[in-house]
């Protein structure tokens, strides 16, 4: 089996690591996979195949901005691509996350439908669907379920435009680039998001639900130094991770939190702020700054007693069953996917924007209990990043 695998980035983020995770299941399979990324660094021990160049990514972000045509430009870029997927004659064409300022996918589009390659999509977010946002839960703006994308409440956010507002162009070019394909198969991590699509123009493609998967040999229980590192004694350690932080990630949620905690009882640790973001919060909030080390998220996940997903949209968040291998209980709010990852004993989901019940939730908990870690570690398991290549693997063979 030959699979060509298209993502903004690879072997970074949730989404590159899944990139590699799929390929590497190829290879074990006795096939081959071609990685292509937007931008960043080549994976050694991959085949890699760069769409375009950093200044016409450059030139599509900058256009992108004053017309709000993300996914229009990079014409070039993208007919290298066709070429390449033709020189490599896949089996598969993955697709990932194709917004991002490399891709045009009017073309890319037109291509598979006159191809008629087998495609798996893998949808990480709304932007598919949508005249102009990633995501509309914040906004609680529905209009794309009824094709009257206009006036865009998210037109300041990612892919931001700042002089125009063509959400409700982009929505019909969207739909006729998306729609009439014979062999493209929908993926989602999340039943959240598998019902959205099912509400959307591409409700007349197969899709299948799997769940973003994990490093379980890296997030474990085991042994910490944070607690003894930042002097938090007995306390109650609440951690928050995030990147970046913003109002819709619950930044300024978690400030109100703080606000209530007794410090001779809680700590709180906010992962991933930006310098500015750290100054503006106060002095005794642990802020250990952005990591890229799984191995030190992991840690900190051993070292708190609950993890807080304030967030009012998500997906499907990794961070949350990164937490429960590490045998820690979840607090999360009532957005997205966040609640499938949980139980009555592994977590709570709560009301968006009611602090004081997330804090009623973090008191349910208390100081880590063996118990209560054992059945979040059980939980996790069925996200064993092995399974879910797998799970990619089969769909290929089937289709």
């Amino acid at each position: 089996m030959k699979v060509v695998i298209v993502n903004t980035v690879i072997g970074t983020g949730s989404v590159g690591r899944i990139s590699c995770g799929i390929a590497d299941e190829v290879k074990k399979r006795g096939g081959r996979a071609l990685l292509c990324r937007g931008r960043g660094q080549e994976v050694q021990g991959y085949e890699n195949y760069r769409v375009g160049c950093d200044a016409d990514m450059y030139i599509h972000g900058i256009l992108s901005r004053i017309t709000d045509r993300q996914g229009l430009y990079s014409s070039a870029a993208t007919k290298g691509l066709i070429r390449r997927i033709e020189e490599y004659d896949p089996d598969i064409i993955q697709l990932h996350n194709i917004h991002g300022y490399y891709l045009n996918y009017r073309l890319l589009f037109d291509y598979l439908k006159k191809s008629g390659r087998k495609t798996v999509w893998t949808l990480h977010d709304c932007y598919s669907f949508t005249g102009h946002c990633v995501h509309f839960e914040y906004r609680n703006c529905m209009k794309w379920e009824s094709g009257e994308c206009g006036h865009c409440p998210e037109i300041r956010e990612y892919p931001a435009s700042y002089l125009f507002d063509r959400s409700r162009e982009n929505y019909g070019i969207k739909k006729e680039a998306y729609t009439g394909l014979k062999n493209l198969h929908l993926v989602t991590p999340s039943e959240y998001l598998k019902d959205k699509i099912e509400r959307s123009f591409l409700a007349g493609y197969p899709v299948k639900v799997i769940n973003t998967g994990i490093d379980l040999g890296v997030f474990k229980p085991g042994k910490e130094s944070i607690r003894e590192k930042y002097h938090i004694g007995d306390r109650i350690l609440i951690l928050g991770v995030a990147n970046p932080w913003r109002e819709r990630k619950g930044l300024y949620d978690f400030a109100k939190l703080y606000a209530k905690l007794d410090p001779d009882k809680y700590a709180l640790a906010l992962m991933g702020l930006k310098k500015k973001q750290a100054e503006g919060l106060p002095s005794g909030i642990i802020k250990p700054g952005r990591t890229d080390s799984i191995q030190e998220m992991a840690e900190w996940y051993r070292a708190s007693d609950v993890y807080m997903n304030l967030t009012y949209e998500d997906t499907f968040p990794t961070t949350n069953i990164e937490a429960l291998a590490c045998g820690t209980p979840v607090v999360t709010y009532a957005s997205g996917g966040s609640g499938e990852i949980i139980d009555k004993n592994t977590g709570v989901m709560t009301p968006k924007g009611d602090v004081d019940k997330a804090l009623q939730a973090v008191d349910l908990f208390g100081r880590k209990k063996e118990e209560i870690s054992r059945k979040c570690v059980e939980k996790a398991g069925a996200y064993n990043k092995d399974i879910k290549y797998n799970e990619y693997y089969e769909l290929y063979k089937a289709l």
